[in-house]
């Protein structure tokens, strides 16, 4: 006989397992290329022990601070009637300011742009997880490395055309697949680091400082790769209406975090005692008979990263069309328990067409390593001016607890903006360039509807003194 207790812990189970399915796929693939990057010629970081001890201690701290306490702690606790994201918490900021017109007309701008951001994450991200997955096949083999391209975007495809089934569904098939992805993430990185235990210092975040002061200028360049690490975490907020707040948190502080800082670790233990590693420091964690099956496991993965950003963008969008920034869309309920699961037909297809352009047009991962961070850093930096708002005005914390934290988090999200803008002629023109189109049409679509509404109330009849003037008598 199930109780009401066990029903609830059944459910929260369920949900838990779904958020890890669909929330954090995305920032669960970020070990594919993140170390890598950092490493890249263009960053100038030198391939010595203290400088990956170094590395891996900004990239721990860098989840601490960004995801954890920022996103899991404190944003997911903004929530709009269960909603989440970039509008949802606009919203929610205009509402805390609602008697002062001006602030709150810029305050819906700049959310509107955070959310259009947004748009352009939800491009990329699907793109540069797939291709890292699938550019395993050139660890195998050199010959595969022309099958990357055609079978990055099969897959692809793939994936979108599974949207129609709903989140739910789509989060229940993929989460057993991310359990065991974290699973081996968390396996190889301890198998590592029980040969190389010198990179446990990397939870010291004197590390941390000491490797981003020795950079100088460079600096930037590796704050660009670092960001890396972070995908992922503007999306779990948009998704909360498909999961809520409880299961994401759970699923963070139980799983991922844990899984991922044991495998940054777990690769920078590798390159302690093997530096050739770099050229692909995840595959080569594996024993060269496991390199295939890693990357079968990579690219479902990859798959299934692509999911919290697209359900993200559904959500955002339907929030987009409540505020009256863009017309009306089929909106397709695919949960009979959960109002925030949904499909949208016409956000999924013109998804997937921007994903394969970027695909083709990019065509690697490094390539769209570049294009890949500008965009959320804005968000995320948005994020934090629309969050002072609300903890102020709404919530009414005190304010220099409001005004210290707010003041960390921008000095946090302006240096990783700053690490990302570096790579602005190197590809990150685009996010910023779609979200300018999108934000042209969104505002302008606003303003068009504002000026019709007002046509309407100056010119229009009014009903009630029309109904006032009706002669009774006309109407027997």
């Amino acid at each position: 006989m199930f109780t009401e207790t066990t029903l609830q812990k059944q459910s929260l189970g369920a949900a838990t397992l779904g958020a890890i399915g669909v929330v954090y796929g995305d920032i669960g693939t970020s070990p594919l290329y993140t170390v890598k990057e950092v490493f890249a010629p263009a960053t100038g970081v030198a391939l010595t022990p203290e400088n990956l001890i170094g590395a891996v201690s900004v990239i721990f701290w860098a989840l601490m601070l960004v995801v954890t306490l920022k996103y899991v702690t404190l944003i997911l606790r903004a929530d709009n009637r269960g909603e989440g994201g970039a509008l949802a918490l606009t919203a929610l900021a205009a509402q805390a300011v609602a008697d002062r017109p001006r602030l709150r007309l810029a305050l819906l701008s700049l959310g509107v742009f955070g959310a259009t951001l947004f748009y352009g994450d939800s491009v990329i991200t699907p793109a540069i997880s797939v291709l890292g997955a699938m550019e395993g096949l050139t660890v195998v083999t050199p010959d595969l490395a022309a099958w990357v391209l055609p079978l990055s975007i099969a897959v692809l495809i793939g994936l979108f055309v599974v949207q129609r089934f709903g989140t739910a569904a789509v989060g229940k098939a993929f989460g057993p697949v991310i359990l065991l992805w974290f699973a081996v993430l968390g396996i190889t990185g301890v198998m590592q680091i029980a040969q190389q235990p010198a990179i446990l210092a990397a939870l010291n975040p004197l590390h941390a400082f000491q490797f981003l002061a020795e950079r100088g200028w460079h600096v930037f360049a590796v704050v660009g790769a670092v960001v890396l690490a972070l995908t992922g975490a503007e999306a779990l907020y948009a998704d909360m209406g498909h999961f809520g707040r409880r299961p994401i948190q759970l699923a963070w502080t139980g799983l991922v975090l844990p899984a991922l800082a044991l495998n940054y670790m777990g690769q920078g233990a590798l390159l302690m005692g093997d530096p050739s590693a770099i050229e692909n420091p995840f595959y080569r964690l594996f024993p060269d008979a496991w390199v295939l099956p890693a990357v079968g496991l990579a690219t479902m993965a990859a798959i299934i990263a692509s999911q919290a950003v697209i359900s993200g963008a559904y959500s955002v969008t339907r929030q987009a069309i409540q505020l009256g920034f863009l017309p009306r869309m089929t909106v397709r309920f695919t949960s009979a328990r959960e109002f925030g699961q949904i499909y949208m037909p016409a956000v999924n297809w013109a998804l997937l067409g921007g994903v394969v352009a970027a695909v083709l047009a990019f065509g690697s991962s490094s390539a769209l390593g570049g294009a890949y961070g500008i965009a959320v850093t804005l968000t995320m930096l948005i994020t934090t001016v629309m969050t002072f708002f609300v903890v102020r005005e709404s919530w009414r914390l005190p304010a220099p607890l409001a005004w210290g934290a707010t003041l960390f988090f921008l000095a946090v999200d302006a240096v990783l903006v700053a690490g990302c803008a570096v790579k602005l002629f190197d590809g990150g023109w685009f996010p910023l360039a779609l979200g300018l189109g999108l934000f042209t049409l969104m505002s302008t679509w606003a303003r068009g509807r504002a000026q019709i509404m007002d046509s309407i109330q100056r010119d229009g009849l009014a009903l009630a003194p029309f109904i006032s003037s009706l002669d009774p008598s006309d109407l027997q």
